[in-house]
């Protein structure tokens, strides 16, 4: 019987497909790293059973052991690469390093300094949406928002060329199937 990955909207299954597609399965692991893989899955009430696995798919290149033939993941590795919808999204925090903080505070001076020093200058049009916003840090973050997004819809986009991609697969089965 076929194993399908736990993660939120993953749907795929320990199949010879998967695993020609380089897909690998991986089962959870014991103690408090389960607990912590549990938790990034993000999905209200799931415990992991003994038989609960997730795919290769939720993790980056850089969490596996390929020395061998077996792909391992390395120890202590959580699974950081989801699909998950607006509502279970985790808002991106900004820099509060020190020097961001300066740099941020010095930007806002030399604003200040400009406009006491200038002439008063005609007020933007803002009626329109395509209008920028005044500040530097609104803009900042008007970019940040606009990148979320499109990293978001590059997923979505991902996701469903694969989706498309079974699909014709199965297609393609199943139409050798009549002919025979």
């Amino acid at each position: 019987m076929p194993e399908h990955c736990a993660a939120y909207s993953c749907s795929n299954r320990r199949t010879l497909d998967a695993r020609a597609r380089g897909i690998t399965f991986h089962k959870f692991p014991k103690k408090d790293v389960r607990k912590k893989w549990e938790v990034a899955l993000r999905r209200k009430g799931f415990t992991a059973t003994d038989s609960s696995v997730l795919c290769s798919e939720h993790f980056k290149p850089e969490d596996f052991d390929r020395t061998g033939q077996t792909v391992r993941l390395k120890d202590g590795v959580i699974p950081s690469i989801f699909n998950f919808p607006l509502h279970l999204q985790r808002p991106k925090k900004g820099r509060t390093t020190s020097t961001s903080r300066r740099a941020e505070e010095s930007m806002s001076a030399a604003s200040q300094d400009e406009t006491s020093a200038s002439l008063p200058q005609p007020q933007p049009n803002d009626d329109h949406g395509y209008a920028l916003p005044a500040s530097p840090t609104a803009l900042k973050a008007k970019l940040l928002e606009a990148l979320a997004r499109v990293e978001s819809l590059e997923r979505e986009k991902k996701n469903a060329l694969a989706r498309e991609k079974r699909a014709r697969t199965t297609v393609k089965y199943f139409g050798g199937l009549e002919g025979e």
